[in-house]
């Protein structure tokens, strides 16, 4: 669809988040200590707009740290299952999503959507509405230009605002989510002639060619290039656990007496458990391989099988990594 486009004054949107507070769950960054997170909002005075990125992705919102997938009993020699009731899956807004963000959602529907298709993340994406910041500013770890998304990308959103020098946005009105909101009060959307989005945006420098990178890492592979990457690498799994599109996850049981409930969790393939063998044999038996799974499941096999990448370029890996790697330095080797 041909996008909306509308002024809305800091006043305005002011109204407008108060109207999706009447009835809506609306989550939003906000300050946590010297964190920013996404929580639950009851005013429009938590928000902030003050910051590169969030510490952790909206990721959680769609695909949770733990989840149930059914729960089950046993009487006598009778086993029942229940499947998690989706229906109760609450319709949520996500406020100030990051464009990279929007965009790794985006991406992890194509692991949840590869046959056969799961019902749960589907049906938390369709529920979700995402109304995302254009990106004012950048720091170094940034790099989505280098993977073909900018600051002001809108794929993956509803919404996208962008916020202009007199502290008014901008909004693009993207898919029928988004038509949906502005729905609510088209009153306070004004109109916009000549607009001209790029002189609002973060500079994000384009650091490598991006369509040269699924030739060169299936070059690597069997070279010592991932031994040498990865020698810093702890096996802490931070890197997964902050990125928007690391879509690994464990299967469990949890039983009391005779009845519990099956649950996904999150996991990593840089964990050496990950690919442990109950017989202690372990394919991937070094950092180095569980690295180079990493970096060629992100770069080569997610846009062979599916048409997209596991990364967006959001630089939250470099950010947290305790021993100091840096993804985009790394693909700049290659």
């Amino acid at each position: 669809m041909e996008h909306k486009i509308g002024l809305l004054r800091q006043k305005s949107y002011i109204e407008l988040i108060n109207k999706l507070l009447i009835d809506r769950q609306v989550y939003g960054p906000a300050m946590n200590g010297k964190r920013i997170s996404y929580r639950k909002i009851a005013s429009p005075e938590e928000l902030t707009d003050d910051f590169v990125v969030s510490d952790l992705s909206v990721k959680s919102f769609v695909f949770p740290q733990v989840e149930k997938l059914f729960s089950f009993s046993k009487h006598k020699d009778d086993i029942q299952a229940e499947d998690k009731n989706i229906e109760v899956i609450p319709h949520k807004v996500l406020l100030g999503v990051r464009p990279c963000d929007a965009n790794g959602i985006y991406n992890l529907g194509a692991i949840f959507s590869w046959a056969p298709e799961d019902p749960i993340f589907n049906t938390r994406v369709e529920r979700t509405t995402i109304i995302s910041y254009a990106c004012n500013k950048a720091d170094e770890y940034c790099f989505c230009t280098s993977l073909d998304g900018d600051p002001g990308n809108t794929q993956g959103s509803d919404i996208l605002l962008t916020k202009t020098e007199s502290g008014d946005y901008i909004a693009e009105i993207i898919t029928p989510k988004g038509e949906a909101i502005f729905a609510l009060a088209p009153e306070l959307f004004e109109t916009v002639e000549n607009f001209e989005k790029e002189k609002f945006l973060a500079s994000v420098p384009k650091r490598f060619d991006s369509s040269l990178l699924e030739e060169k890492i299936n070059v690597r592979f069997n070279t010592t290039f991932f031994d040498e990457q990865s020698l810093p690498c702890i096996g802490c799994s931070a890197c997964a656990y902050v990125c928007p599109v690391c879509g690994c996850f464990d299967i469990q049981d949890e039983t009391r007496g005779n009845s519990g409930q099956r649950i996904r969790c999150w996991d990593s393939c840089c964990s050496k458990l990950f690919t442990l063998h109950t017989s202690g044999h372990n394919p991937r038996d070094t950092q180095g391989a569980r690295w180079r799974q990493r970096l060629m499941h992100k770069f080569s096999y997610m846009p062979e099988r599916l048409n997209v990448r596991g990364c967006v370029g959001c630089g939250r890996c470099s950010r947290s990594c305790p021993a100091g790697m840096n993804l985009s330095e790394q693909l700049e080797l290659l």
